[in-house]
């Protein structure tokens, strides 16, 4: 069993998923259970393809950490 990293990105017409280790697997969905949905299928087809071609499948587990940073004032002078 390996675990794969979901990103999830509000965009107009619902949401886009995408696995951070493994980019190439993108989705969208019209809201955040479809994209889930169909990012998980969309993994697991993936998974399967590297399997029938003997490809290498990327590592799991990545590291994911937010980061705040204050923009309001970014190229100003003190």
């Amino acid at each position: 069993m390996t675990s794969y990293t979901a990103k999830y990105t509000k965009i107009r017409s619902g949401y886009m998923g995408q696995i951070v280790e493994w980019p190439e697997v993108v989705t969208e969905g019209s809201d955040i259970g479809e994209c889930r949905m169909m990012l998980r299928d969309a993994l697991l087809e993936m998974v399967a393809a590297y399997g029938q071609l003997g490809k290498e499948m990327p590592p799991g587990k990545a590291l994911i950490e937010q980061m705040s940073v204050e923009v309001g004032n970014v190229g100003q002078s003190a």
